[in-house]
This record gives C-alpha cells, sequence and structure tokens, in this order.
C-alpha cells in the first residue's frame, strides 16, 4: 500500500516525521510536498494533490498535515472518492477507519499531541472497515457525491 503525504508549511516538520513511521511499519510513503517550513504554501493543492491520488486507488490511502487539518480536510473532501478524516487521537482515528472507511487521515500539527502520532497513525493504517450498518451510511454519501438524494 502506497501512502500519498502533503502538508503545508505549517505542517512539514510533522510530515517528516510521519513518512518516517510510515515507512518503519513496512509502508511505502509517497512524499508530494511541500518540503520548506519557512516558504508559505496553499494547502488546497496539497490536499487537492493527495485526494486525487487516493480517490483513483482502491488501496492507497493518503495522509494530510497543516496547522489545524480543518482546511486539508474541507478541501479533500471535495474530492468524489476522498474521504478525509480529522483525527486527533487513536480513538477517532479507530472510529475514522472502523465507522467511516475513511481514506485519507489529516492531522492538525497545533494539536496532535507528539506521543501520539506513531499509535494515531498505526491505528489509522491497520483499522479496518467494519462494513454492516456502516455500509449503508457510507454509501448515502456516495450517493450526495452524485448529486442524487438520499
Amino acid at each position: 500500500m502506497k501512502i500519498y503525504l502533503a502538508a503545508d508549511h505549517r505542517g512539514v516538520h510533522l510530515k517528516k516525521r510521519i513518512v518516517k513511521i510510515i515507512c518503519d511499519l513496512g509502508y511505502t510513503a509517497v512524499d508530494l510536498g511541500s518540503f520548506d517550513p519557512q516558504v508559505s504554501c496553499d494547502y488546497p493543492k496539497m490536499a487537492y494533490q493527495v485526494a486525487t491520488r487516493v480517490s483513483q486507488s482502491r488501496q492507497d490511502r493518503g495522509i494530510l498535515v497543516c496547522m489545524s487539518g480543518i482546511g486539508q480536510m474541507i478541501t479533500a473532501n471535495k474530492v468524489r472518492g476522498a474521504y478525509a478524516a480529522l483525527c486527533y487521537n487513536v480513538a477517532s482515528a479507530r472510529l475514522s477507519r472502523r465507522h467511516n472507511n475513511a481514506n485519507i487521515l489529516v492531522l492538525g500539527s497545533k494539536f496532535v499531541k507528539a506521543k501520539d502520532i506513531r499509535g494515531i497513525i498505526k491505528t489509522w493504517l491497520t483499522t479496518e472497515f467494519e462494513g454492516g450498518r456502516h455500509e449503508r451510511r457510507i454509501n448515502q454519501i456516495k450517493k450526495i457525491e452524485k448529486g442524487m438524494n438520499i
């Protein structure tokens, strides 16, 4: 599984740590930038790059980082087939996969505790979608994406 990563300038340092964690866990990290925390960049471009790649794959996932994570999440969720979840702890990471089948993890560098990062990422990468009643809800989301009534 490939993990596509991107961060704006406020998330570059955290993204570097995440790339190492992903590789240590045996996944392939594809770092799409940005790379310099001193050069301001636009987070929508970063989120779009990751969301586009992830939405075109059934098995690959993405991780986005910015200061709050909110803008990255909003942008990524505009791409059909991209399901981005903003997570600040292991419990929210687990539920984003188990109940929502999120394929993009979004982290806010200002709010995620350094001691929790490895656990959040490992949990998010290893938790499977539960299906069942959650499948029905995911299908409703897909209908909304297509402009259909639910």
